[in-house]
């Protein structure tokens, strides 16, 4: 009988065919989460605390390889912060020596009461002898007896030496205003509080300040240019030292979130694999360190506090990698720096050293 029109014949498929038109489907779909996983492991990892630079960073020597940063004010407002608590700006006296309270007496000048906020930046090998240091800060300051405290000179008694005067004077100093100052240590201090800052940063350098001006308290340092000596210790490992040269920046921010303080380090590599590298490394590390905290001899030559914290980072720190970064999280605790906690979740949180060793045994 004749076909009715309209009517749709189908010719059945061979299992071979089948079996080819689902090999392809799977192909595809394979490809397209390749194409998914490798944009995400080639898209750089979001920034710590990212935002607008501080006004202050703008008066640092463009060719510094370490800078930091704290708003001082910004942080006094967090009464409940343990990280305001430890620096002594939560209302409670700071844990202050006899050099800090000479300090005080001489120049009027308390961090607690006059600082607002400030900026480093560092040369850490700069000078093999003394390292060199620029800051600028905002806050309140007698600018006749911080003169006066600078210019006059330190005696340094060593354990076989007779006195001696260390340099003219302590430092050198500028007032841009006066609640602004600009003060230099190191062999270079007077070039420094001289010398105009018209240089532009290196653009590595200053995309890594941006991942983490966010945050009131941070750090941001370059290790592409470190001196071969700066190895030396590693020479005996070449895998740790063929990863530690691969590191080419670090980026430190501190967050406080109530009682919590959310740190974030993160290292930038100079490659995927090199980060790979990284990120097994330290995963390495920190098993080798819980295996090693396990011993009671280890715990006994640390404090209870000491070993609480080393366990809680140990134990609790995030390990994640993107791309070219590697990033440790880790939550910080009251109790993590000393301190007590308040409040009806107090008891929830609290984390005592006598447990964290038991979960080590």
């Amino acid at each position: 009988m004749p076909e009715k029109q309209g009517t749709l014949s189908f010719v059945p498929m061979s299992s071979a065919k089948r079996a080819l038109i689902a090999i392809a489907a799977l192909a595809g779909i394979a490809a397209i989460g390749a194409a998914v996983l490798l944009y995400r492991w080639h898209r750089p990892l979001p920034g710590a605390s990212g935002g607008p630079m501080p006004d202050l960073l703008s008066h640092l020597p463009a060719d510094a390889p370490v800078v930091a940063y704290i708003d001082v004010a910004a942080l006094k407002r967090l009464q409940g912060s343990p990280l305001a608590a430890i620096l002594g700006l939560a209302g409670e006296n700071p844990r202050e020596d006899r050099d800090y309270q000479d300090f005080v007496r001489d120049t009027d000048f308390d961090y607690t009461r006059d600082l607002d906020r400030a900026a480093v930046a560092l040369w850490p090998a700069k000078h093999s002898s003394q390292n060199v240091t620029f800051a600028v800060a905002d806050g309140r300051f007698d600018e006749m007896k911080i003169k006066a405290y600078v210019w006059n000179p330190v005696t340094i008694v060593g354990p076989s030496e007779s006195p001696h005067l260390l340099g003219e004077k302590r430092a050198a100093v500028k007032f841009l205003s006066p609640t602004r100052i600009e003060i230099a240590t190191g062999p270079d201090a007077d070039k420094l509080v001289s010398a105009p800052n018209s240089a532009p940063r290196n653009a590595a350098m200053q995309e890594r300040i941006n991942r983490v001006a966010g945050a009131p308290i941070f750090a941001v340092a370059r290790t592409d240019n470190l001196p071969a000596s700066f190895y030396d210790g590693l020479r005996s490992a070449p895998q740790f030292e063929n990863v530690a040269r691969s590191v080419q920046g670090l980026m430190l921010a501190g967050q406080p979130d109530g009682e919590l303080i959310h740190v974030t380090l993160d290292a930038e590599c100079d490659s995927m694999t090199n980060a790979v590298e990284l990120a097994t490394v330290v995963d390495s590390l920190r098993l080798l360190g819980s295996m090693a905290l396990a011993d009671p001899k280890a715990r006994g030559q640390m404090t209870k506090q000491q070993a609480a914290l080393l366990i809680a980072v140990l134990n609790q720190a995030k390990l994640t990698h993107q791309d070219r970064i590697v990033r440790l999280t880790l939550d910080v605790t009251p109790e993590m720096l000393g301190q007590s906690t308040s409040g009806p979740n107090a008891q929830s949180r609290r984390f005592d050293a006598a447990y964290a060793v038991n979960d080590l045994r």
